[in-house]
């Protein structure tokens, strides 16, 4: 009887198989692993995507109308005759070919200034993530402080100490405060810090490597999606840079970019200016290019960048 009564108490009989109706009711469970759907999320993303392209897409449109076409006609559509291969050789051509001068000198700025801020930033944030010294405490207050202040509120005291130096209207007016980078030193400072082991700089030297050998043949490979993001950072921002050399220039042959365009679309509002708001459109596209090829061309380092140390070994 004993065990007749513990066999009847193990056995259970299987259980009667859900409705359609009971399956409906369930609610769905989460699959590990699998992102949730947000339907507020994806709404958000896409308002915010719109709000980013209308603005190209009218610099894209409008680059194909003539100057009557951007009077009569709507913004966001095309006018009847397509004049873009028109604007862009009237572009280059306008004032003895000013534009291309300027596009040469925003390469300048840019090669100078945004490549030697890296490369100072990649130095620098380097050696205060791998090396002690006295005063580091000092030095990080004073590059989160650095961060904090904004370019345009240090340009008049640059401009009155570089007139005193008589750098203005020079390219080293617009290059040399382009060299300096908190932002971007801070971001090497913190990627170094992580991105090189210590064990790994102490083989190379164990194994009779210098410091200098050390930094360019241990550190920088590993280093290379940090500075390609620095690098990005700088170019950006040195490309759209227009309040320093505003103030710092007076030669229109050292204009950049956004100073040029700027002038440009000041004509109309001058005693028997031009209107050449055509051209300052396309020249706005064509001063986009560049930017938007840097960014697709160096992507794969960004996600690089993003995956290391994502894996646990």
């Amino acid at each position: 009887m004993t065990g007749l009564s513990s066999t009847t108490t193990a056995f259970r009989p299987p259980a009667p198989p859900k409705s359609a109706a009971s399956r409906l009711r369930t609610p769905h469970r989460h699959t590990p692993g699998r992102p949730k759907r947000s339907v507020l999320l994806t709404v958000l993303t896409a308002v915010v995507l719109l709000y980013s392209l209308v603005p190209l897409l009218w610099l894209l449109i409008s680059a194909t109308k003539t100057q009557q076409g951007l009077a009569g006609s709507f913004g966001l559509w095309f006018d009847g005759d397509f004049a873009l291969w028109d604007n862009i050789t009237e572009t280059f051509t306008y004032q003895d070919g000013v534009f291309g001068r300027w596009l040469l000198n925003t390469l300048l700025y840019v090669v100078v200034g945004a490549g030697g801020a890296t490369f100072l930033a990649v130095l620098g944030g380097y050696a205060l993530a791998k090396f002690d010294f006295p005063g580091k405490r000092g030095v990080f207050a004073v590059v989160i402080g650095a961060v904090a202040v904004p370019t345009t509120a240090l340009a008049v005291p640059t401009f009155l100490m570089f007139s005193k130096m008589g750098l203005t209207d020079t390219p080293w007016a617009v290059i040399i405060p382009s060299l300096i980078s908190p932002f971007g030193l801070y971001l090497m400072w913190v990627f170094a810090a992580e991105a090189i082991p210590t064990e790994l700089m102490e083989d190379a030297r164990i194994a009779g490597a210098g410091e200098v050998r050390t930094f360019f043949q241990v550190a920088l490979p590993l280093l290379a999606p940090g500075t390609v993001t620095v690098l990005l950072f700088t170019t950006v921002a040195t490309w759209n840079n227009y309040f320093l050399p505003l103030i710092m220039l007076k030669d229109p042959d050292w204009y950049p970019l956004t100073v040029g365009l700027d002038a440009w679309n000041k004509q109309a509002y001058a005693a028997g200016g031009e209107v050449v708001f055509n051209l300052v459109i396309t020249g706005s596209l064509i001063t986009i290019v560049p930017l938007i090829a840097a960014f697709l061309l160096l992507q794969k380092y960004w996600q690089s960048g993003l995956a290391a140390g994502s894996v646990k070994e």
